[in-house]
Parts: structure tokens; C-alpha cells; sequence
């Protein structure tokens, strides 16, 4: 009797726990379609792009190409990995990208883009000047295209996620990302703020080496970033400046930064021994340090990181 007592209680306990296990995959598939119905229900969605175009989506696109890094990075960020067919050839993050099919350069390939079949193509302000008549190719073949805004500072950053996450079904996670990346511009400028005006650091940065020099000035993401760390920019000119060496060693900057080190060898070496700049406070004192080019200049996501970069190299023992 004491085995068969044994034998009926582990026929219930298995049974228990098949039922159980029948429940949960049924809620997850519930879950799953719940999920899937929420993300069908936002379409059809209408947006006005950088272009000026009505843009209708009617459903989630299964297939995207994007023709920039920085709509790329966005796309992954917000899980949509797997829906990317197509990107640039100066893709390069996250490394899933090297998988993906190359529809070219600036110049990009239409019969390429074409033979993917995309429901989406993510083109860019910043080039879509230049390719209306591929863009337009690409709308006679039926194909979606968003022109997403050339974004200049972080709140024009945060609209294009929002764009994209609202043109492919992931709005919620769109808000998410910028919330999170918003929190951590805050953090950043919370600390910066304790920094007394005098530590304060005038820094110069140089987007391109010797001979011709030039450095980001006003109106720009680095000019931007500096001011979050709460550091001063030499350069008070707008935009990208083609800058007068006499200048630099005249405004004596604290900390150098160069974002070339990635195309040009011994880029911080090339700067410290320049010749005539050795009396500079960043030269004498070898506060000159290399940043990444993406994380400071993309309109992605990483601008945050690059923020974090900037930080830790113009205050070191502030940003550790």
C-alpha cells in the first residue's frame, strides 16, 4: 500500500507540474500575442519627416535598411537587430553589422536596396539632399523612406529615437532609451557642478591633425558635451573652425583633446611635440589625451558615452 501511496502521489506531482508548465507556456503565448496585437495596433502611423514628407507606415516593418551609423546604432539599440537587411559601408557598432549586407557609401546602391525588399529605409537630412533621385527610385519600387532629422544637440538626438522608434512599432522603448540617456546627462552635470570656477578647464579639441587643423566650435555635440562637464571651449566660433595655430597657443588651453587617433598613428604624440606650442599649459603638463570619434560626434545613442569619455579626460580624478 506505502508504494502504491508513493507511486499515485508522484503521478500527481508530475501531472502538477505538466499543468503548471501547460499554463505558463499559454500565458506566454498570450503574452506574446498581446505584445504582437499592441505593436500592430500603433499602425497605421503618419509622420512628418526631416524631408518634409508625410511618411504612412502601415504595419511593422519586417525589413529595414538603414543608410547611415547613426539611424544603425539607433535601430539596434531599440532591439531591431534582427529586422536590419542593409546598412552603409561606415557601419562599424555594434559588431552584428559586419553580418549585414553593404548597400554602399554615400552614393548607395538602389538595385541593391531594391533586391533586399525592406519595408523601411532610414535615410538621413544630412545626405538625402544629395540622393533625392535614389530616394525617389526607391519610393517608385513601393519601398518606405524616412528622412530622419540631422541632429546637432542632444535634444534633436532623442527626437530621431523617438522617429524611429514610433516608424517601427518600438515607441515604448524609444521613450525608455532617452529617459535613461536623459538621467545620465543629469548624473553627469550634477557632478560637474560641484567643480569650482577656479578648476574650471578651457579645453581645445582638434577633429583633424596637421597640416590643416580644424577644431568644433559653437552650435556643435563637442561644444555641447563641454558644457555639460562643465569645461570651457577655446574655440567661440560657430560650427566646425578651421583654426589659426597662434590662437590655440594664445588661449593656452589646460587639456587638449584629439579625436583622430583611429586614422592617424601617435596622434597625442604628433600634438605634444608640435613645434612653437611647448610653452601651452596642456603641452608642459601632457594633458593631451585621444577620445573616441564616434561616441563625441555620431547622433546616437553612445553620445552619452561620449560625454563620459570627454569627462574623464579633461577631470580625471573628478570623472574616475
Amino acid at each position: 500500500m506505502k508504494r502504491l501511496y508513493s507511486l499515485l502521489m508522484a503521478v500527481m506531482l508530475v501531472l502538477g507540474v505538466l499543468t503548471a508548465c501547460g499554463q505558463t507556456n499559454n500565458q506566454n503565448s498570450s503574452n506574446e500575442k498581446k505584445t504582437e496585437q499592441t505593436e500592430q495596433a500603433a499602425f497605421p502611423v503618419k509622420i512628418k519627416d526631416a524631408g518634409d514628407n508625410e511618411v504612412v507606415i502601415d504595419k511593422k516593418p519586417e525589413k529595414i535598411v538603414s543608410l547611415i551609423p547613426s539611424n544603425t546604432e539607433i535601430a539596434f539599440e531599440l532591439g531591431l537587430g534582427d529586422e536590419i537587411v542593409g546598412v552603409s559601408e561606415f557601419d562599424n557598432y555594434p559588431e552584428e553589422v559586419a553580418k549585414k549586407e553593404k548597400v554602399g557609401g554615400m552614393d548607395f546602391n538602389v538595385e541593391k536596396i531594391i533586391s533586399l525588399k525592406p519595408n523601411l529605409v532610414l535615410a538621413h537630412a544630412s545626405s538625402a539632399h544629395n540622393s533625392k533621385e535614389g530616394l525617389q527610385q526607391l519610393k517608385d519600387a513601393g519601398i518606405t523612406v524616412l528622412v530622419v532629422n540631422d541632429a546637432q544637440n542632444f535634444d534633436q538626438v532623442y527626437d530621431s529615437i523617438e522617429m524611429i522608434g514610433k516608424a517601427t512599432g518600438e515607441k515604448a522603448k524609444a521613450d525608455t532609451l532617452v529617459d535613461e540617456m536623459k538621467n545620465k546627462i543629469a548624473d553627469i552635470k550634477k557632478k560637474a557642478a560641484d567643480i569650482q570656477a577656479a578648476d574650471k578647464k578651457k579645453v581645445y579639441v582638434e577633429i583633424s591633425g596637421a597640416p590643416d587643423v580644424y577644431s568644433t566650435g559653437k552650435n556643435t555635440f563637442m561644444d555641447e558635451m563641454l558644457s555639460v562637464i562643465n569645461a570651457e571651449n577655446i574655440i567661440t566660433e560657430d560650427g566646425w573652425v578651421k583654426v589659426d595655430p597662434e590662437e590655440v597657443i594664445k588661449q593656452n588651453p589646460d587639456v587638449i583633446v584629439t579625436t583622430y587617433g583611429y586614422y592617424v598613428k601617435d596622434a597625442v604624440d604628433q600634438v605634444l611635440n608640435r613645434e612653437g606650442w611647448q610653452n601651452v599649459s596642456a603641452i608642459k603638463n601632457k594633458q593631451v589625451v585621444d577620445v573616441d570619434s564616434d561616441k563625441v560626434t555620431r547622433s546616437g545613442p553612445r553620445i552619452v558615452e561620449g560625454v563620459e569619455e570627454l569627462a574623464k579626460a579633461v577631470y580625471p580624478d573628478v570623472f574616475k
